[in-house]
């Protein structure tokens, strides 16, 4: 099978000769092997394990698994990847901790503009 993993704005990743995967959904787990019927299936947040000739696995978010013949395409807020099982929770803990990182100063950046834009405004209302 081919797995194709889409985030909002890349491609994760494109792997070939995959043998089987195995996704969390909001049913259950599944498996997929290269004869399985086509089908859809919304992914809850948790593990993808995949097989090449060695499993690998991915920490997704939710999304969107579609399946057609031999293509499986994964549509998914965020993905982690790259690690061993045992280190994925450290690496995705430390993916949210920058996520909140930046998410704080975003915040504090908007709250700055509308505070400028009110005083401005008040400024204008005056004249």
């Amino acid at each position: 099978m081919e797995l194709k993993i889409l985030l909002p704005h890349k491609v994760f990743a494109e792997i070939k000769n995959v043998d089987n995967i195995l996704v969390e959904t909001s049913e259950g787990s599944f498996g997929f092997l290269p004869q399985r019927l086509d089908c859809v299936a919304v992914l809850v947040p948790g593990i993808l394990t995949y097989q090449t000739d060695k499993l690998h696995y991915l920490a997704v978010d939710e999304g969107l698994l579609v399946k057609t013949g031999e293509k499986v395409m994964v549509s998914v807020r965020n993905a982690v990847g790259g690690v061993e099982l045992g280190k994925l929770a450290d690496t995705i803990k430390n993916e949210f901790n920058k996520a909140d990182e930046n998410s704080e100063k975003v915040q504090h950046m908007v709250s700055k503009l509308e505070s400028g834009f009110l005083s401005r405004l008040k400024k204008f209302q005056q004249l």
